[in-house]
């Protein structure tokens, strides 16, 4: 899902509530109007500021209706469809605040206000949301959040889904490549459009494709990092979660690669956001002082954010791109390169990742803060600045992700993560096979529940020194 969809989504929900106040202060506004007044005097004493105090926290009961309602679903829905759902959900909402009242004897001084309300915020939230639709579609027309598809298939139905979108580009799909058939050559053709930013997601929209073609089209998006679609009546079995599309009347099936889209990617996003700033803030004393430990051991730099040439360290994050990492340094200054010429005959290799045993490189320091991941803590600054995640995979050097299987690379489906299913359940104990087969586990399992869980746990594992390198 693109970054701007979710910046929508998200969006809908400050709308609503200010849509929400806007339509009641209308309400009472309209109240105290010398059409209404002429009809029926005002007998009750309500100032704004009295009413508003109410207003407020009942557009709060408002939003959470709408949230069960599914008015904030990232599933795509006509400007009909959505608005009748509102209206349906204000309605709701008015009948819920009601139900309060009676049930708290409290009696409402004008119930013109309240069912002006009810009407006024029908009207406001409808207005609202199809001016942030309008909004979005304008960006889609100027290629904003788009999705550069690559469609497979020489089929009739391949055919209307490409005049379709080139015709109606508010839709934010456009076809940038087109084969009859996925094979090596498209392959590496689509490989190098995603390596040059040209191309999002799959679509397969050959009904008549076999189940092998399709399973190898899938695992390729899978650890190309590319969304795929596909259209119905094949595959029926396929794996992921899937959301079911209409275009031109042909349906087709979005295979969900994880439950961290749409609102979880917002969840935990603000939940990064959120967690690491408090653990920067309690756990400052304790960076204080293990860089002056450091410092006081081997000298400086105290990080490790640079290799021994002068480049700067880096780590694969999602969708394998590379971001720059540091730590608290527990090795030796400039030491970094021996790993791979001096003390090669102490590696111990698993899959692609290479531990080395008694490296002589780490320095007295370094033997402590190692073993309960001290040297890890600077990675909430990654976390909140959006490199890492508090829970995920752990992030892998350049060189170790090169060696990566295909299937192996699914693990870079999601924000590398401090601690993670696999850092729980045995840390470096655990073979690269045992440790990527978790992180899919947890990508494909994924809940916020899941998360505390880690979270919860990771002191423990970390103080009981299970697993330590």
């Amino acid at each position: 899902m693109k970054r701007s969809e979710l910046f929508f989504t998200l969006l809908l929900v400050p709308v609503d509530f200010v849509m929400i106040v806007l339509a009641a202060s209308a309400a009472y506004v309209s109240r105290f109007l010398p059409v209404f007044t002429s009809v029926r005097p005002v007998i009750f004493d309500l100032t704004y500021a009295r009413y508003l105090a109410v207003v407020v926290p009942v557009a709060f009961v408002w939003i959470a209706v709408f949230a069960f309602s599914g008015l904030y679903s990232t599933r795509r829905r006509s400007i009909g469809a959505e608005l009748s759902r509102a209206a349906l959900a204000c309605s709701s909402a008015m009948a819920a605040v009601f139900a309060i009242l009676f049930f708290s004897r409290t009696f409402f001084d004008s119930r013109f206000i309240a069912v002006a309300a009810w009407l006024l915020s029908i009207a406001f939230v409808g207005a609202g949301r199809v001016a942030v639709r309008v909004l979005q579609r304008l960006l889609l027309r100027a290629g904003v959040g788009e999705h550069r598809i690559v469609l497979i298939g020489e089929t009739r139905g391949a055919a209307i889904l490409s005049r379709l979108f080139a015709r109606r580009n508010e839709l934010g799909l456009r076809v940038v490549a087109a084969f009859p058939a996925f094979t090596g050559t498209v392959a590496d053709s689509v490989r190098k459009m995603k390596r040059a930013d040209r191309a999002d997601e799959i679509w397969l929209a050959d009904p008549e494709a076999s189940r092998a073609a399709a399973l190898e089209l899938l695992e390729f998006t899978d650890t190309e990092h590319l969304g795929f679609t596909y259209t119905a009546d094949f595959f029926s079995a396929a794996v992921g979660r899937s959301v079911q599309h209409s275009y031109a009347g042909i349906p087709v099936i979005e295979v969900r690669k994880t439950p961290l889209d749409g609102w979880g990617a917002i969840y935990k996003r603000l939940f990064d956001i959120v967690g690491s700033l408090a653990l920067i803030i309690l756990t400052s004393p304790i960076m204080l002082l293990v860089a002056l430990a450091v410092a006081l051991d081997s000298g400086f730099p105290v990080f490790w954010s640079r290799l021994d040439d002068g480049a700067p360290a880096m780590r694969i994050g999602q969708g394998g791109k590379p971001f720059r990492y540091f730590k608290f340094r527990s090795m030796k200054p400039g030491t970094h390169l021996m790993r791979y010429r001096e003390l090669a005959h102490l590696d111990t290799r698993h899959g692609p990742l290479v531990k080395t045993k008694n490296d002589p490189r780490i320095t007295r320091v370094g033997h402590f803060i190692r073993p309960f991941s001290l040297d890890e803590l600077p990675e909430f600054f990654l976390v909140f600045v959006g490199r890492m995640s508090l829970v995920g995979p752990r992030p892998h050097l350049p060189e170790e992700v090169a060696a990566y299987q295909p299937l192996q690379r699914k693990a870079l489906t999601v924000k590398p993560g401090i601690t993670g299913l696999a850092q729980v359940s045995g840390r470096a104990d655990l073979s690269f096979d045992e440790e990527v087969t978790l992180d899919i586990r947890y990508i494909e399992h994924w809940s916020p529940w899941l998360d505390f869980y880690i979270l919860l746990k990771t002191p423990l594992v970390v103080l009981s020194r299970k697993g330590a390198s």
